[in-house]
């Protein structure tokens, strides 16, 4: 417990002291000097601010609180501050320090209440993917998102499932074309057919309408090639800034995904306990087919690893998980655009321009690359955990020619 003196003279019973703010920051890794001095500032003022209006710093450390101080800082000098995020990602952190001394503060953003729950007819037809078609929980997921977005297309229109018609779909997937790639558009109809199927079936529709559902075309190669020249992967890895707790979690991600192939939804998953470090192991879940696997820890990686958790992963992290995100509450990961974005932004860094960038880009080139080098397409479809074979064909694209000029296992 601590009493703080703001430069007015006034005490802020049971507040931390700057220099103990700094402490607890620099214990965790996670701001830098220009960042933390400039979230002291805004304390500062959200001191004054507290102490003029009567209130609980504690209590005040919320979003709504957040808000607040902003709306009273633009009466006071009359102009928004130059960066209203950074203000409450400083109260936040702030927050953070009053829990690491065991004060918990109010939540930062009220409970949300728990999604609505699925229709039944929902429910069944996710019940029918599982038991009928063996479809993983991941891709049904995706299905149940497509769903919704006709359903609320139909509602807009006044319509149903029951009184669909044809040209209400083709409208619907129009709409979608103004908006989404011919891949997703795609993956939509491939939905709508499913589900019109599924409805017959049940004799919820007396018309299968599935067969004259008709999709955008997308030719087998005529996306732009999804992967990188391992030239460039190799300059991608030397142009992550390792001297910061993000740098060094980026850098880890980035070599695991271009040494094992791994995509977005295994590196989220990653927890303590799938990595022995005396067997030097390290285990992966596939959940897009369900299987488990135990790949080497190869050096480069074990020592990338080991610095992120060391110098870089926040400490008290409430999660076992691997990667987190560097903002509190240092939550994992949950989508893969989030890895996506990670990619993305040291592409850009390292002057790399790519036609196609995403989470899966270092994934494809770690497959042109083994195939490159000899690999047998069904060997490198087990190690990449695809349930149909044929998936490897897309990464036979890749130019050979320049790919040979480099034959290190690790990229470094």
């Amino acid at each position: 417990m601590f009493t703080y003196i703001d430069r007015n003279g006034s005490t802020i019973a049971g507040a931390p002291t700057p220099a103990e703010i700094r402490r607890i920051w620099d214990e965790e890794r996670r701001l830098s000097a220009g960042t933390a001095r400039n979230y002291l500032i805004r304390i500062q003022k959200f001191r004054t601010y507290c102490t003029l209006q009567g209130l609980t710093e504690r209590e005040e450390l919320t979003l709504e609180g957040a808000n607040r101080f902003i709306d009273w800082y633009v009466q006071q000098r009359s102009r928004l501050p130059r960066n209203l995020q950074a203000v409450r990602s400083a109260l936040r952190s702030l927050g953070r320090v009053y829990h690491r001394m065991g004060l918990a503060p109010p939540n930062w953003q009220p409970l949300q209440p728990p999604p609505p729950p699925a229709s039944p007819l929902l429910v069944k037809y996710a019940a029918y993917l599982t038991q009928h078609r063996g479809i993983n929980e991941i891709t049904i997921d995706k299905k149940l998102r497509h769903i919704a977005k006709i359903d609320d297309y139909l509602t807009r229109s006044g319509k149903d499932w029951h009184s669909i018609q044809l040209t209400d779909i083709d409208a619907f997937l129009v709409d979608c074309a103004t908006r989404y790639s011919r891949s997703y558009v795609s993956g939509i109809a491939c939905t709508v057919r499913c589900f019109s199927r599924f409805l017959h079936w049940r004799g919820q529709s007396a018309v299968d309408i599935s067969e004259a559902v008709i999709s955008p075309t997308q030719r087998q190669y005529e996306r732009p090639r999804r992967a990188l020249p391992w030239d460039e992967v190799q300059k991608l890895l030397k142009a992550v800034d390792k001297s910061t707790p993000v740098g060094l979690r980026d850098y880890a991600i980035l070599l695991m995904m271009s040494t094992y192939g791994l995509g977005a939804a295994e590196l989220n998953r990653l927890q303590f306990q799938d990595i022995d470090w005396a067997a030097n192991t390290v285990s992966v879940y596939r959940p897009k087919t369900g299987i488990s696997f135990t790949l080497p820890l190869l050096p480069p990686i074990g020592e990338a690893l080991a610095r992120y958790l060391r110098h870089g992963r926040p400490v008290d992290t409430p999660t076992r998980h691997i990667f987190v995100q560097m903002q509190v509450p240092f939550k994992p990961f949950e989508r893969a655009s989030a890895i996506g974005h990670i990619v993305a932004k040291h592409v850009k860094k390292a002057g790399i321009e790519a036609p196609c960038l995403g989470s899966h880009v270092l994934r494809h080139s770690y497959a042109g690359r083994q195939i490159d080098l000899g690999a047998r397409p069904q060997v490198l479809s087990e190690l990449l955990g695809h349930s149909d074979p044929e998936s490897v064909s897309a990464y036979v694209r890749i130019a050979s020619e320049a790919l040979r000029e480099t034959a290190l296992p690790v990229p470094t």
